[in-house]
């Protein structure tokens, strides 16, 4: 049996997410990336991640159609020391940049982790997640049972789920390779119910949207828009803090409300931001985005400077206007 701490325990808490790097990429005629990117300077953003400390990559199949599990493999390849986290279920067509359908069934899914461990030159996918965040339960034996026999042919070194939906996650979270879950988690959505299932069963929390999609860098102004060819151009159900395009006025106001205290002992606000992370439980473990040297150089400096701490994280909770959490849905 493998455990969350066999594979996680001596990485740094801060990861770097790879959806942004994977570039232009469109499902059912929307945008489902991050826009235009420079592939030589995202490739310098990976080595400068690694430079600093960053160990967690996070990726998918359907980040950029494979175009971001390729820069990965380019650059850090089989490096022994990496933990990549990849995921499967949407159908890619690589060449045209596009997703194309899902499939979840035995032979599907064995093709796809072979096609990502190839795009990545490793010899094992340290953490494969299924990337059906609304898979239903009466899947889960196929899903989790090929993954199991993925895990014992060596061709992956453990698993879990992308979802927002703790009862998915119990439902799953048995099967004796599942060390993680995925799932969205930041100052503005605290994830009570989800983070109690993981500790529950000592799973790692590997959180996207730790920085709101951007929000949370304190960067954005009200009145702000994103490119049309930004996935955050949409609008979304699971999509909270932009529509068409637009950033949330009542989020950046929130923002603005917990500035002071998430720039403590000097941190930038998204510093603050992942910090409060860190100081929610030991097992979460940021990915935030990054697509310069710059913005993952910040990020990876969360790691050294570590929780907030709890006075704090006790002030942000006196003051956030968080809603409470209501039915699971996706995020």
């Amino acid at each position: 049996m493998v455990t969350a701490e066999d594979v996680f325990a001596d990485c740094p808490r801060v990861g770097m997410g790879c959806w942004a790097i994977g570039g232009p990429c469109e499902a059912g005629g929307l945008a489902v990336g991050y826009g235009e990117t420079d592939d030589q300077e995202s490739r310098r953003t990976i080595e400068a991640a690694w430079d600093a400390g960053v160990r967690i990559f996070d990726t998918a199949a359907a980040y950029g159609a494979g175009h971001s599990e390729r820069l990965l493999g380019e650059t850090i390849g089989n490096r022994p020391d990496a933990v990549v986290v990849t995921k499967f279920g949407p159908v890619i067509d690589e060449a045209r940049r596009r997703i194309v359908g899902e499939a979840l069934d035995a032979g599907s899914i064995r093709a796809s982790a072979l096609a990502s461990r190839e795009r990545l030159k490793r010899d094992q996918i340290e953490v494969l997640l299924c990337h059906k965040n609304t898979l239903e339960v009466s899947n889960v034996p196929v899903v989790f049972d090929t993954l199991e026999q993925l895990r014992s042919e060596g061709v992956i070194g453990a698993y879990g789920w992308s979802t927002d939906f703790p009862a998915r996650l119990e439902a799953a979270a048995h099967y004796e390779g599942f060390v993680a879950v995925e799932h969205a988690m930041n100052v503005f959505f605290d994830a009570a119910l989800i983070s109690g299932v993981a500790n529950s069963h000592q799973l790692a929390q590997v959180i996207r949207s730790p920085l709101a999609m951007g929000l949370l860098t304190g960067k954005f102004r009200v009145g702000d828009r994103v490119d049309p060819s930004d996935v955050r151009s949409n609008t979304f159900e699971w999509m909270d803090y932009f529509r068409g395009g637009e950033v949330s006025a009542a989020h950046v106001a929130k923002v603005e409300a917990v500035r002071e205290l998430l720039t403590y002992g000097g941190r930038t606000v998204g510093q603050g931001a992942l910090s409060w992370l860190l100081g929610k439980s030991s097992s979460v473990f940021p990915v935030p985005g990054a697509k310069t040297v710059e913005q993952v150089r910040e990020n990876a400096k969360a790691a050294a400077l570590g929780p907030l701490p709890s006075s704090v994280m006790g002030e942000i909770e006196g003051i956030i206007d968080r809603p409470a959490e209501g039915p699971p849905r996706e995020r």
